[in-house]
């Protein structure tokens, strides 16, 4: 996960999404997908008939999402824009089920909100949520369109960023934001020798390390890619960390117990297949010069 930045920095997000990205053609455009069987448009459970709504956070950041024009109320990056590895993602999987651009909504939800229990003002949401048991008890998940390692962001010249191994990050003092699958790693596999620090924002997070109040935060890998080209001026990706259990992974959340998530599940099969999900990976995602972390 995660959300960044403050507004401020938002002419560094077009240049960091300018590095992240190594195309920005948006993937909706060409003939129309053929239909999946069971899942015309009319018989979809929708929040609006016709239209199919995302939620998303605001701000909306690189590389999840792009585009130098910015719909309001959308902050830095813009969902509209279907630039971005999840916007592009959204569109893709829109096509899928037969809904043209003009047809796709995006409506601003908080990202600790998309998974709480009650209704909700979207058919599909996408921010970096991860898959937990605990967050399925409350709303659906789709199956992933996306694989997550976590990673660890230190500043150059400081002892963190010497770190090879999970062992030699527990003298460190680390930040993260709160509800995260990344605070869960913190505390589950690394187990520093002094409680993390925990934060309501990501924002805040990288703001405490530019501070020098924390020596490293965790992230996963493509934000820490972000957090390093666009926040933090001596920032450094200390390394990607070991996948541990189960593999991470980011689905798009629904209300609990809609039968959309069938047909959504059935796009991703397809884009997955195809080799959609790949290329915009590669094309919004794919950065080396990470080290691992043993």
């Amino acid at each position: 996960m995660r959300k960044l930045l403050s507004t401020s920095l938002a002419l560094a997000a077009s240049a960091a999404l300018a590095v992240v990205a190594t195309a920005t053609a948006a993937p909706t455009t060409g003939a129309a997908a053929a239909a999946i069987p069971g899942c015309a448009k009319g018989s979809l459970n929708l929040v609006e008939d016709g239209v199919l709504t995302f939620g998303a956070d605001n701000p909306a950041f690189p590389p999840w999402f792009g585009g130098a024009e910015k719909t309001k109320p959308w902050k830095v990056s813009d969902p509209y824009s279907g630039k971005g590895y999840e916007s592009a993602v959204a569109y893709a999987v829109a096509r899928q089920l037969g809904f043209t651009k003009p047809q796709v909504k995006w409506t601003v939800v908080p990202f600790n909100n998309s998974f709480r229990p009650g209704d909700k003002p979207f058919d599909l949401y996408l921010t970096q949520v991860s898959f937990t048991p605990e967050r399925a008890r409350a709303v659906d998940f789709t199956k992933s369109y996306y694989f997550v390692n976590q990673s660890v962001v230190g500043r150059k010249g400081q002892p963190i960023a010497r770190a090879k191994s999970v062992a030699a990050l527990r003298p460190f003092k680390l930040g993260v934001q709160v509800g995260t699958t990344s605070y869960t790693y913190i505390t589950r596999y690394i187990r520093p020798s002094s409680r993390p620090l925990v934060y309501d924002t990501n924002d805040a997070a990288v703001q405490a390390l530019k501070n020098g109040q924390i020596d490293g935060i965790v992230v996963d890998l493509p934000t820490a890619f972000y957090v390093t080209a666009a926040q933090v001026d001596d920032g450094v990706i200390v390394g990607k960390l070991p996948t541990r259990g189960t593999k991470e992974r980011f689905g798009m959340v629904l209300q609990k117990g809609n039968s959309l998530r069938g047909c959504v599940n059935r796009a991703l099969d397809r884009l997955w297949a195809n080799g959609t999900i790949k290329r915009l990976q590669t094309t919004y995602l794919a950065r080396a010069g990470a080290p691992d972390i043993k």
